[in-house]
């Protein structure tokens, strides 16, 4: 059965059913409408928001970001950014079920500090084990540390999405060896978030078998962002039909693509 005519291959997160994998922020536009507009053009299902830098309605004088990205039209992933504390994330996530009528998907993040921006993966651990009692759908934004990834999938996170690279790094898969052991490990989809900063990035981390992409500022902060968020859906699309066609094996040595035995001459 050839791509065109197969059935749709879904990315499913916690009985979520999504047609593109890759995962779109919100942050670094010019403004809303530009926003909208790439967003449109990355294809994603998932629009990811700081619940803390976002109105959702808070403000009736300011624009309203569900206005953007509206509920019935998009998932939404309220997220964390901005806390070092697990106290202060989960918080954060109670004021956004409280905000959003009940929603219970989010994307944890709790900072280990401001310059790299890497996760605090103790107070992430403790986030997410409250979280999840308290009955959210945890998708954690953890290190590229697979004993680190293993301790949040125990713990009943939902997705795994180790950083590729520092947020808005734009640097790319740096370690992309810790990367497959964790989606090798992983019984959640493993998501990378962070780092990713041009197509190749994304196609390279979809055909080391993650689940999907998460990105924002490599989209935001391009010359063209609707570009930009074109060339990321369609690269994302062609890392997971590479992943799933399987590569050729590497050789050492040259391999002639076409037979020495026959020749005419």
């Amino acid at each position: 059965m050839n791509v065109a005519t197969s059935p749709p291959d879904c990315l499913i997160v916690h009985g979520h059913i999504f047609t593109s994998r890759l995962l779109v922020g919100t942050g670094h536009y010019a403004d809303l409408e530009q926003t909208r507009a790439a967003i449109e053009a990355s294809g994603a299902e998932v629009v990811t928001f700081a619940v803390r830098r976002s109105n959702l309605g808070q403000d009736a004088a300011q624009p309203n970001l569900l206005e953007v990205i509206p509920p019935e039209r998009y998932t939404l992933l309220p997220n964390t950014a901005g806390c070092y504390t697990a106290e202060d994330a989960v918080r954060t996530c109670l004021l956004a079920r409280e905000l959003l009528d009940g929603h219970d998907l989010v994307k944890l993040e709790v900072l280990g500090d401001p310059r790299t921006l890497y996760p605090d993966i103790g107070e992430t651990l403790k986030a997410a084990e409250r979280l999840v009692r308290e009955g959210f759908q945890v998708m954690v934004y953890t290190s590229d540390d697979p004993l680190a990834a293993r301790k949040l999938e125990d713990l009943g996170c939902v997705a795994i999405m180790p950083l590729g690279a520092p947020i808005g790094s734009g640097l790319g898969i740096r370690n992309p060896y810790n990367i497959g052991l964790i989606v090798e490990n992983a019984r959640v989809p493993v998501i990378v978030d962070a780092g990713v900063g041009t197509p190749s990035d994304a196609t390279f981390a979809m055909e080391l078998g993650c689940a999907g992409v998460l990105m924002n500022t490599a989209i935001a902060k391009a010359r063209d962002p609707l570009l930009m968020a074109a060339a990321m859906r369609k690269a994302v699309q062609a890392g997971r039909e590479g992943y799933l066609a399987g590569r050729m094996p590497r050789r050492s040595l040259g391999d002639a693509s076409s037979p020495l035995g026959g020749l005419f001459y």
